[in-house]
């Protein structure tokens, strides 16, 4: 509560308290005390809540000296202890975001001229599988572990050297942060990260459960990576990502790279936000060969960003940043928009070829996606048998029951799913038998050493085995040589596509590719 209101609460109760007295006991000397009290009272508006009752009050009136000596006390504790829960996490009792922020500045403050300081940023990797498997108590109670450890690391430090104590706070959920304001070397800050790492990475013994978690910490150093808390923050945040990104467990140290890195994906989230309005996407077409018949079988369509600076970009270079800051939502309802369009012309043309394109995960998050599909394409009169959907080998596994639900409805009425990507993943072997599916995309790593090397060979053979027990049909892409196209076949591959017989194609350009091809058969 604000200290001002709970002195005028107090200050009230006092002049109520007062003029009953006042009425009860007319005396001249209990006058005299009344006044002085209230006199004390009216300093509670200045926030005096520490100088005791006047004299006189004591004197005449000990009884109520007494209550205000306690009430001050009261409210002087209350203060303090709202004060208290402003500034420490009630959790783990560590420093708050608020009191790290104040204390870490007063700290970089007073360092002296010369010196360097260092901001380890900790995020825990898979907490929050333990939150959803054993429930919010039970993750607050593993955010307590983690405190203690990260404690017992900090007071080894202190042991071990002459230096500052550091500073220990948890920002929010499973984010911790550590301050060094004084150092010796770089290498010594990396120590404490690597031993950060490990203490993490030792199992948890909660109610009956181990915990395995892992920790990413990223490593800021004061001046060369920024000279205030909020800088050394945002480098040290951007050094954690880069340690989770490569698998986590591990720590990052921050470096010219990585700021020019981050730069880079600001400077694309800001491009993205702006390039569907500007119609600045496109799609290429690229064929798909049966290796069974010789034929044209499908055609996978692929997003390209026509930058106005850098020119046609390919998706590897912008999707990564449209997947982490929401935007592929948008861009997924163009692409949507743009293949219904395309396909009811073609349709109405008497070119019925079929054509898949890529559903992102956080497209399939949203409840409307599967309506606004069917819309778009009822909208545009495109038979559902002109469609093929290809999801990630990992959304595919996580897709909820409900979103199975509804891939299996698109199949039933004539859409083709295909899984993309496969063998980079986590796959369930009985999810993947149980899926709605039609076919299922090797990644192109699986095939790209396939000419030379025996074990890529073994791989890529026992895939297709597996691909065929799901009775699904086996596409290979990013197929570059007829050598690649050969062994394929040889495995029992169905389909391919790639630069071996085409490359992607605008679509004017396609159409009379296609045209010239006709319903011949294509040699690999």
């Amino acid at each position: 509560m604000n200290d001002q209101i709970i002195a005028s609460i107090v200050a009230g109760a006092f002049c109520l308290l007062i003029c009953y007295i006042a009425s009860e006991r007319p005396n001249s000397e209990s006058a005299r005390a009344l006044t002085a009290l209230g006199d004390r009272l009216l300093a509670v508006e200045d926030g005096d809540l520490v100088s005791p009752p006047p004299a006189i009050v004591r004197q005449n009136m000990p009884k109520l000296a007494a209550a205000v000596d306690t009430l001050f006390a009261e409210v002087r504790a209350s203060i303090e202890n709202a004060q208290a829960l402003g500034m420490y996490d009630p959790v783990t009792s560590l420093p708050n975001r608020l009191h790290f922020r104040s204390e870490a500045d007063k700290l970089l403050g007073g360092a002296a001229a010369g010196s360097s300081c260092a901001m380890l940023f900790v995020d825990l990797d898979r907490f929050k599988m333990v939150n959803d498997s054993l429930g919010h108590a039970r993750g607050d109670q593993l955010l307590i572990m983690v405190a203690n450890r990260l404690r017992v690391v900090v007071t080894a430090e202190v042991a071990e050297g002459p230096g500052k104590r550091p500073l220990l706070a948890r920002l929010a959920g499973d984010e911790f942060t550590l301050f060094f304001p004084e150092i010796t070397s770089v290498s010594d800050v990396e120590r404490v990260a690597r031993r950060i790492a490990l203490a993490i990475s030792e199992p948890f013994e909660l109610y009956g459960h181990s915990v395995d978690i892992g920790a990413s910490i990223g490593v800021a150093i004061s001046p060369d990576h920024g000279s205030s808390i909020e800088s050394l923050m945002r480098a040290a945040d951007i050094a954690m990502y880069r340690a989770k990104a490569l698998g986590g467990g591990q720590h990052c140290l921050f470096n010219d790279e990585l700021a020019a890195d981050h730069q880079r994906k600001i400077d694309i989230e800001k491009a993205l936000t702006e390039a569907v309005q500007r119609g600045e996407f496109v799609l290429a077409y690229q064929p798909q060969l049966s290796l069974v018949t010789g034929e044209l079988v499908g055609t996978e369509a692929l997003l390209r960003w026509n930058h106005p600076r850098d020119g046609l970009c390919l998706p590897g270079s912008f999707i990564p940043v449209a997947e982490s800051t929401g935007l592929i939502s948008e861009i997924g309802d163009w692409v949507i928009g743009e293949i219904s369009a395309t396909l009811g012309n073609w349709h109405r043309d008497g070119f019925d070829r079929r054509v898949a394109f890529n559903v992102s995960p956080r497209q399939l998050d949203r409840v409307d996606f599967f309506s606004r599909l069917r819309h778009a394409l009822a909208d545009n009169g495109v038979p559902l048998s002109m469609v093929e959907l290809e999801f990630t080998e990992t959304a595919a596994m996580r897709a909820s029951e409900a979103v199975v639900v509804e891939i299996a409805a698109l199949r039933a009425d004539g859409v083709r799913i295909s899984i993309d990507d496969f063998g980079t993943g986590y796959s369930n072997l009985s999810r993947l038998r149980t899926l709605p599916l039609d076919r299922v995309k090797l990644d192109p790593s699986l095939i790209a050493d396939i000419e030379q090397s025996e074990r890529a060979r073994v791989i890529v053979q026992a895939v297709i085995q597996l691909i065929k027990g799901v009775d699904c049909e086996i596409v290979a892409e990013a197929v570059e040589t007829s050598a690649q196209a050969d062994i394929l076949r040889a495995m029992g591959c169905h389909t391919i596509q790639g630069f071996v017989f085409a490359e992607p194609m605008f679509e004017d350009e396609y159409l009379g590719w296609t045209r010239d091809a006709g319903s011949s058969r294509i040699v690999a």
